[in-house]
């Protein structure tokens, strides 16, 4: 039996902004878990010129619950004025889900 989980890639300029956007995420339990794929080099179309960039690549592990708030915490927090933001549903082994889905639930507040 397999269980729905969201991934949710983006790029980031750097290391630091890597971090910080990663532990963001983290801190406010909208992913269980962000894995660093490392440096990539990027090449698009901007502003009608070719670039090339050096970036760090985040994979971010959320549940369905939380894939749309993930997505608009990235928005709004990603240092580059149009962030990559690819999202995919995928299906985990049962126990993977049920974690992911246990790290991203909101904190009861007592």
């Amino acid at each position: 039996m397999n269980s729905p989980v969201v991934l949710l890639l983006t790029t980031c300029p750097n290391a630091d902004a890597a971090a910080a956007l990663a532990e963001g995420a983290l801190d406010a339990r909208l992913a269980a878990c962000v894995t660093e794929l490392g440096a990539v080099k990027s090449r698009y179309r901007w502003k009608g010129e070719i670039e090339v960039a050096e970036e760090v690549q985040l994979l971010f592990k959320t549940s369905l619950a939380r894939a749309d708030e993930l997505a608009r915490f990235i928005e709004s927090n990603h240092p580059n004025e149009t962030p990559e933001i690819v999202s995919w549903q995928a299906d985990a082994s049962l126990a993977y889900g049920q974690w992911i889905t246990a790290e991203t639930q909101r904190p009861i507040n007592v």
